[in-house]
């Protein structure tokens, strides 16, 4: 069967949020610190405390929003603990990543100075688990109320008048698990409990993010629209793409799950793997698919008009740390596979744009599957990194109509496509296609069809590709995979036809 790519440049079905560009940022190994924050008085250039180069780096991608602390880490962090002269916040344990001392130097203050040197918009998780209402009610007015009173004061005392405004705010994280280990049913009571005291103030709605559920648990889902709905903006999915889950799954009768880490399950390399582990990866990525499929049909039962957005903050490749470091800090190589695994991801959900309305790859620097990896001074810009730069085009865009008809590429028995894509118009009238070929032997050969595209279209094209499957940068070699100018196709009769190399991301620009 041939690849066949039917395009309705007449038809806007919604708009690609940039927020589906998110990012996520945890206090979990060298993610924060070195990653992010190397203090004022580091020798590596920095502002305030935070790194120049990553933050130009992330302002080159155009990063729209990064969520913080956690994660795990969120419904362990008091906030309190992380405002003041740094000399005198007090310390904690960072009991989920490692057991190591955190000096809490990175707070609200630095995380808001951070996002503000981005350009982006800060997301916070807040502690529903081990945390009071009166701790998360208190840190959002800390945040966002513009008038006189305990926490604005206490907010100018440590140097800022102004409230920052924050509009995404998640009440609780995975409290079916780390968060709790709690009952969908327990938890919607809470959410509605908590999200009730987290107040809006004059010029700062907050936008209410609940935590939904891991993978594939649609009980979650039910239960949390059913009983909650009417109360939330946001409901937060889960899902890693791993070879094997690393979690054992106790089902209840009532529907409901109790998860914990199972340190007996392997763990298999981030760059040392096989034509299988590639084909498996590539099976459990495109779940994702079928995940936003029927997570929004369970959504659609009880929001018809799509008021709340199915939100994926944690997502992304967790494969074996690498060999050497802190099994705690989750560090890992990321590599051409990684970079199919997030152009997929990335086409699915554009092509469920009408729900899903933001994403946050898991994380940002030097955590899973990192778009940036910093060894001191020294700074990589990996594969996963180079996908997000390509796909940056679809921020804001409308999502075209199309189909796509493609060849199946078959795993111990299940077949998923060999291709995948998403296509866009924006506002300049551009359309962009991304397009993924997940075979890592074969090339696949496209056939666009799009109204008015002939000889004379102006098209240009980037490709990310390698001749090996573990292709990845790394402090000696920089720059051994980068995108490159694309010139495999040719247009004729309102056909485009696409050559795609094997395991390959291309960027089609058309106007």
């Amino acid at each position: 069967m041939a690849n066949r790519l039917t395009i309705d440049r007449t038809r806007e079905k919604a708009q690609i949020s940039r927020h589906i560009y998110g990012h996520f940022a945890e206090h979990l190994g060298r993610c924060v610190y070195e990653g992010i924050w190397v203090g004022e008085d580091s020798p590596i250039p920095n502002t305030r405390g935070i790194r120049n180069d990553v933050v130009a780096a992330l302002r080159a991608i155009k990063v729209p929003l990064v969520r913080w602390p956690g994660g795990c880490f969120a419904d362990e962090y008091h906030w309190m603990d992380g405002i003041g002269h740094r000399e005198n916040r007090k310390e904690m344990i960072n009991t989920h990543w490692g057991n190591l001392v955190e000096n809490n130097h990175f707070g609200t203050h630095e995380f808001f100075d951070f996002c503000e040197q981005v350009g982006c918009e800060p997301y916070v998780a807040g502690n529903l688990g081990s945390g009071t209402l009166q701790e998360m009610s208190e840190w959002v007015e800390y945040m966002n109320f513009d008038g006189k009173s305990p926490m604005t004061q206490m907010r100018a005392a440590n140097g800022r008048e102004e409230p920052w405004r924050l509009r995404y705010f998640g009440i609780g994280n995975e409290n079916w698990g780390c968060g709790g280990k709690m009952r969908a049913e327990y938890y919607a009571d809470e959410y509605m409990r908590y999200a009730t005291y987290c107040r809006d103030y004059p010029n700062a709605k907050l936008y209410r993010i609940a935590a939904g559920p891991r993978k594939d648990n649609y009980h979650w889902t039910k239960v949390l629209m059913e009983n909650a709905g009417m109360y939330m903006d946001g409901l937060a999915l889960h899902y890693y793409t791993r070879l094997e889950d690393t979690s054992m799954v106790t089902k209840l009768p009532d529907g409901n799950a109790r998860y914990a880490r199972n340190p007996n399950v392997k763990s298999y390399s981030a760059t040392q793997f096989e034509r299988k582990e590639w084909d498996i990866v590539m099976r459990e990525s495109w779940f994702t698919e079928e995940l936003m499929t029927r997570h929004s049909a369970i959504m659609d039962a009880y929001d018809p008009d799509k008021k709340v957005a199915l939100i994926v903050d944690e997502w992304g490749t967790w494969f074996a740390v690498e060999p050497g470091t802190n099994p705690g800090f989750l560090y890992q190589q990321n590599t051409l596979r990684d970079a199919l695994v997030a152009g997929m991801h990335l086409n699915i959900f554009n092509n469920h744009a009408d729900r899903v309305r933001m994403a946050n790859i898991a994380q940002m620097i030097n955590v899973l599957q990192a778009i940036v990896l910093t060894d001191g001074e020294k700074m990589v810009l990996t594969p996963t990194y180079h996908v997000f730069d390509m796909f940056k085009v679809h921020q804001d865009a409308m999502l075209l109509d199309h189909n796509l008809l493609s060849d199946g590429f078959e795993v111990d028995g299940k077949t998923i496509p060999q291709v995948n894509a998403s296509v866009s118009r924006n506002a300049e009238g551009k359309i962009h296609i991304t397009l993924c070929n997940v075979n890592p032997e074969n090339g696949a050969e496209v056939e666009c069809f799009l109204d008015g595209i002939g000889a004379g279209s102006n098209l240009t094209g980037t490709v990310l590709t390698s001749d090996r499957m573990n292709a990845h940068n790394d402090f000696d070699r920089p720059e051994d995979i980068k995108p490159a100018a694309f010139t495999g196709y040719r247009t004729e009769n309102g056909k485009l036809t696409v050559e795609m190399p094997s395991k390959s991301v291309v960027l089609l620009t058309i106007g």
